[in-house]
């Protein structure tokens, strides 16, 4: 990096950035797991098949804003908390102490953004979302509240979070942690773990096991084009329902 491009914004103490970058992914990675086609359900399957436990969040909880997207990439996390001062205090005097902007300053083209975040309130809103665009991200996982959807879809940002609020976190918010591990529901997620998100649910997958995954999931993919090509061809529903016709 250059001096420019460490230069931090200064809503976090430097110390609270665990890694100054996320690991990059194998060249054409991406690619493959998007080639799965809706790859949430094939990846958790191969998940499970690999005796990794389960990284997996489903829809119900994190909602995509942009139905009909997908994203792979690795992490950049971020972790929030709340603030204990009085937020209308805090906006009489500006005092602002979020930074996920500290994590698009980081970011790298195919990251996504994935935050610890504070239900409720917005831990991410329209300027955030054109900010990560521009950065080169591919889109958002957010365990908080978002706001301003209409112009992250404008821009084409998707993002998938638990809540949806016009409330700040401005005077709410305080970002504590950049490229740590957050935890998501009951999952715990770290830089540079894979994250796969389509309209089903979000699969993370742990940096050590990415390949293992793919190579599994590609399988499964084309024993399932199998047997769907034999259900248009007329095979008979009891042998449709054996689970691993296609398999071999």
């Amino acid at each position: 990096m250059t001096t420019t491009e460490k230069r931090l914004t200064g809503r976090i103490a430097r110390e609270g950035i665990r890694q100054m970058s996320v690991p990059r992914l194998p060249e054409g990675v991406a690619e493959r797991f998007k080639a799965l086609g809706d790859p949430a359900g094939v990846v958790s399957d191969a998940m499970d098949e690999l005796g990794i436990p389960p990284g997996v969040i489903g829809c119900s909880i994190l909602r995509p804003t942009m139905p009909g997207s997908i994203i792979v990439g690795p992490a950049l996390t971020v972790r929030n908390i709340l603030q204990r001062t009085n937020p209308l205090e805090g906006a009489k005097t500006h005092a602002n102490k979020m930074a996920e902007f500290e994590a698009h300053n980081l970011a790298t083209p195919g990251d996504v953004l994935v935050i610890q975040g504070v239900a409720n309130i917005s831990n991410m809103g329209g300027i955030s979302a054109l900010t990560g665009k521009r950065q080169g991200e591919v889109g958002a996982v957010v365990m908080g509240g978002v706001r301003d959807i209409a112009h992250s879809r404008k821009v084409g940002y998707p993002v998938w979070s638990s809540d949806i609020t016009p409330v700040t976190g401005k005077w709410r918010i305080e970002t504590v942690e950049i490229n740590g591990d957050v935890q998501l529901a009951d999952i715990r997620v770290s830089c540079g773990d894979l994250v796969v998100a389509d309209d089903t649910g979000v699969c993370f997958i742990p940096r050590q096991h990415i390949m293992a995954v793919l190579e599994a999931a590609e399988k499964k993919s084309k024993a399932e084009a199998a047997r769907c090509k034999a259900i248009d061809e007329g095979m008979p529903v009891p042998d449709i329902a054996r689970a691993s016709h296609g398999e071999k």
